[in-house]
């Protein structure tokens, strides 16, 4: 597929691109639920990577036994092989799971202290601008997309949005440098998106396509956490008894293997857009429904949130190039 006959997502067959809206954002929701339940993990564990390594270790354990039991999984598994030996595939582009690490020990990390809104709204800013770059560059399954202004005043509108989002903690150093890392996570999540789809493309399955994600952040993450054990020793925290802190994992499957499989029928940055709506729609009705010691979405969050939403419109809904 050339650059010229994907130079816009509207090329694509309308259909799908509407479904895939749709999917990516009831996949956004979950996130938000993930990252709720990633982040109570993380404070009963005492420790935010031992959270991750729970969270991805779980997702990968359903997928060795789902994977080869399916016959699109052995096909894909075949596939891929076949891929990376003909250099179709290239290697680094398996690596999209040391993103989806870096995401899932954020929210043990960050989401104790910030909240789902301001966690959220922090990595929609990141995800935003680097899903320009991604499809710009063209390392999604959609081949090179434009920047158009719209485009442009999205990204910049999400970047207003998380500085108002955590304006009412400018007085806490502590709480702003939190905040830079699920920033960095969601500059990570386009590339993730981008090349999870070409592994999908690859192996004509989106299942083993989230096998070889949970698989690359299951190491990342073990590799962590084996340094941070022989640094500060074992986690403190016990392991909880309620059965929902670990569907963690689970619902990670959903969204990686939903983000695989419409990737190429929406392009990296509508999908990201879809996805954001979802998270930021997800976080605020937790915080405000379900609320921790940590939620405390103010005016300026909700308003943050809001502006998120108006970004997410007026990049998806500008006229596309021709």
């Amino acid at each position: 597929m050339t650059a010229t006959a994907t130079a816009t997502t509207p090329t694509l067959p309308t259909g799908r691109r509407v479904a895939g809206v749709g999917l990516a954002t009831a996949s956004g929701v979950a996130v938000a639920v993930q990252s709720r339940i990633n982040g109570e993990l993380g404070v009963r564990l005492a420790d935010g990577i031992a959270a991750a390594v729970v969270s991805f270790g779980l997702g990968l354990l359903v997928l060795l036994v789902l994977v080869p039991a399916t016959p699109g999984g052995r096909r894909g598994l075949a596939a891929l092989r076949a891929a990376l030996r003909e250099g179709s595939l290239r290697p680094w582009q398996c690596l999209g799971g040391v993103c989806g690490a870096l995401l899932v020990a954020t929210q043990g990390l960050t989401i104790g202290t910030l909240g789902v809104a301001v966690f959220t709204v922090a990595v929609v800013a990141g995800q935003s601008g680097s899903s320009l770059l991604v499809d710009r560059a063209g390392i999604g399954p959609t081949g090179r997309q434009p920047v158009t202004p719209y485009r442009l005043v999205g990204a910049a509108l999400t970047v207003l949005a998380v500085l108002l989002a955590v304006s009412d903690r400018l007085g806490d150093p502590g709480a702003l440098a939190l905040a830079l890392l699920p920033l960095a996570a969601g500059v990570g999540i386009a590339w993730q998106q981008a090349v999870n789809g070409r592994v999908r493309g690859a192996a004509g399955s989106a299942l083993t396509a989230t096998l070889v994600n949970f698989t690359v952040g299951t190491l990342a993450l073990l590799a962590t956490l084996a340094v941070e054990v022989a640094i500060r020793g074992r986690p403190a925290g016990g392991f909880p008894s309620e059965p929902w802190l670990y569907l963690g994992g689970p619902i990670g499957i959903v969204f990686i293997a939903l983000a695989a499989a419409i990737v190429r029928f929406t392009g990296v940055l509508l999908l990201g857009l879809a996805t954001i709506a979802g998270q930021v729609v997800g976080a605020v009705l937790l915080d405000v429904l379900l609320p921790t010691a940590a939620s405390h979405p103010g005016p300026t969050t909700l308003v943050g949130a809001a502006l998120t939403l108006v970004a997410v419109l007026v990049a998806a809904l500008g006229p596309p190039r021709r």
